[in-house]
């Protein structure tokens, strides 16, 4: 290879090896680096999933809490995982850099899956048994110790998501150089395969993972999700000599933190169009970065301030016009944000409420076999890996022919679309539940517990795949839009804006349940009691419903004034696009 060759081999987007060295494409990174990537995150989501997807069972069988307590305890939970991501990415973005920061987490999430297997597996730390011979000792409750470590596993393995899960994504994206045409569009293939792996690995965890549970036992239910996470590190680790790595460019939060109080200090000095009067680095101080300039837009005009050259540089009273212009960005993907919470407390669903449902009916398929209430979570995932898949490559293409743009509608369309399909689980969900209270109450079961009623688990199969349906279209495109929208150096924390949806749905959740629990105990009938054959989820869905309509008019409102970034994304296509509608408008 001669010199100009193996000058035109090293990556233009800033990455280096571990030692802080520029790397060589033909040596590090592309799909040879992110095979690794992949397949860590099949075998890490099955192990996430073979834990989640079931844990409302565990909480009421073995810890013997009761429908609202059992529910909370699981959304509370998961709303700390998805919450945790925050952290995660600021100590990645400010200090130890993805690679690090994600190594270190592996460990505090290790060993957290290794406690809480024993916490369920040796006796004296596993709850008791329930006894049948002597009914003063019938289903005994756990001990503060044995509830201490089991809870204490639970969020040590939370803790350690926490790094993991906003760096892993990151860690595949950077193998590819967006300066590179070939290498950024393997980057939107990549993207492709990611979804895919958590698709098999959470299927997996749903069937196979969750039957091991409820009819071998919980000590092999959980013993296989840990062993399934030690492979995915190690799988990881292996691929070590060929990642490339980004250096920490500061914390997007110090950025943002900087820019608004830069605004405020002189909120009073005058302001001015002559962009010469604004504070912006020279353009080949970015590109040494991989990065580009960003230039200024109309929206929330007074964080200009921040840029305006008034004499003093001290960096708490002086940015950038692009530091500026990348916090006005993460301002603006707020109300969006701020929308996708009400979905998210449908997601929370899935695992908790639906599930209690199915510990009422009939599972029975053929002779001794029985399907496991949580399982139905795996015609979730498969519901929406089909959609995903008619969506490229049917409902893209026709919609592209309609509206000219490279993805066939926007991502608040989709977003929209997926908003509707939420309205339509909960109106679903409430005539299912109102059918199988009915049956109850034919059948003499209204206040019977522990008794199947006669009606197949596969009554509640629509709203599962819905939800699949909806996942399809609002999640995906929740993900891709944050990622998208985000500036090139604040796409960790846009990544984690997608999770810090999921995390604030999920406490909403359990605040919604509670309230929810009391008002209609006190106001006679409870919507939500242990038997929920003496309860009214019926009414409890139609009110998702409500409020999800009503969540649906404030988007129409926020997808009207929303303005896209003015930088261009990450897609070719799109690129390609916004450029010839620039040629356009200079034209006109």
């Amino acid at each position: 290879m001669t010199v100009e060759e193996v000058g035109d081999d090293y990556t233009k987007d800033g990455t280096v090896d571990l030692r802080g060295k520029p790397v060589r494409r033909s040596i590090r990174g592309r799909w040879k680096a992110c095979s690794f990537v992949v397949l860590y995150e099949v075998f890490e989501r099955m192990a996430y999933y073979g834990i989640s997807s079931n844990l409302v069972i565990y909480m009421t069988t073995k810890l013997h809490q009761g429908t609202v307590k059992s529910s909370n305890s699981v959304t509370n939970w998961v709303g700390t995982i998805w919450l945790t991501p925050i952290l995660g990415a600021y100590v990645a973005d400010a200090h130890l850099g993805r690679y690090i920061t994600f190594v270190i987490s592996c460990a505090i999430y290790f060993s957290g899956m290794l406690v809480l297997t024993l916490s369920v597996s040796i006796p004296g730390i596993k709850p008791p048994e329930c006894s049948t011979s002597n009914p003063q000792e019938y289903c005994k409750r756990a001990s503060v110790l044995q509830l201490a470590v089991f809870f204490g596993a639970l969020y040590t393995l939370a803790i350690g998501t926490g790094g993991t899960k906003p760096n892993i994504s990151t860690i595949g994206a950077d193998q590819f150089d967006v300066f590179d045409p070939k290498e950024k569009t393997q980057k939107l293939s990549f993207f492709n395969w990611w979804m895919f792996s958590i698709f098999f690995g959470t299927l997996f965890a749903n069937t196979v993972l969750v039957y091991v549970q409820d009819n071998v036992g919980w000590a092999l239910g959980y013993g296989l999700p840990t062993i399934g996470l030690a492979i995915s590190i190690s799988i990881f680790l292996l691929g070590t000599p060929f990642y490339r790595h980004k250096l920490p460019t500061g914390s997007p939060f110090t950025k943002m933190a900087r820019v608004i109080v830069a605004s405020f200090r002189k909120a009073k000095a005058p302001m001015t169009r002559d962009l010469t009067r604004f504070h912006e680095l020279p353009s080949p101080e970015y590109e040494k970065k991989g990065a580009f300039p960003i230039h200024p837009t109309p929206s929330l005009r007074f964080l200009d301030r921040a840029s305006l050259k008034t004499g003093t540089t001290h960096k708490w009273n002086l940015c950038t016009i692009t530091e500026v212009e990348e916090t006005k960005q993460m301002l603006r993907m707020l109300p969006v944000l701020f929308i996708t919470l009400v979905p998210s407390m449908m997601v929370a669903q899935i695992n908790t409420l639906f599930v209690k449902q199915g510990t009422t009916l009939d599972r029975k398929i053929t002779g001794n076999f029985s399907i496991p209430p949580a399982s139905l979570g795996g015609f979730t995932t498969l519901s929406m890996l089909i959609s995903i898949v008619l969506y490229d490559q049917v409902f893209v293409k026709l919609t592209r022919k309609f509206t000219g743009n490279p993805r066939g509608i926007t991502l608040l369309q989709r977003m929209g679309i997926g908003l509707i399909f939420h309205i339509v689980i909960m109106i679903v969900s409430s005539g299912t539940e109102r059918y199988r209270l009915k049956i109850a109450a034919d059948h003499g079961l209204a206040h019977q517990t522990g008794i199947k009623l006669p009606l197949t688990i596969f009554a509640l199969l629509p709203q599962f795949v819905l939800m699949g349906m909806a996942d399809a279209f609002l999640e995906v495109a929740k993900l891709e839009f944050f990622y998208d929208q985000a500036s090139e150096s604040m796409k960790s924390l846009g990544t984690s804006y997608s999770s810090t949806s999921l995390a604030v749905g999920n406490f909403l959740s359990s605040f919604v349940l509670s309230t929810v629990s009391e008002i209609t105990k006190k106001r006679g009938r409870g919507w939500i009691l242990n038997n929920l054959n003496e309860s009214r989820l019926d009414h409890y869905y139609l009110f998702f419903a409500v409020l999800n309509m009503v969540n649906f008019v404030l988007f129409l409102v926020v997808v009207r004034f929303y303005v896209y970034r003015a930088e261009v994304t990450d897609s070719v296509d799109v690129k390609e696009e916004e450029m010839k509608v620039m040629d356009v408008k200079e034209n006109e």
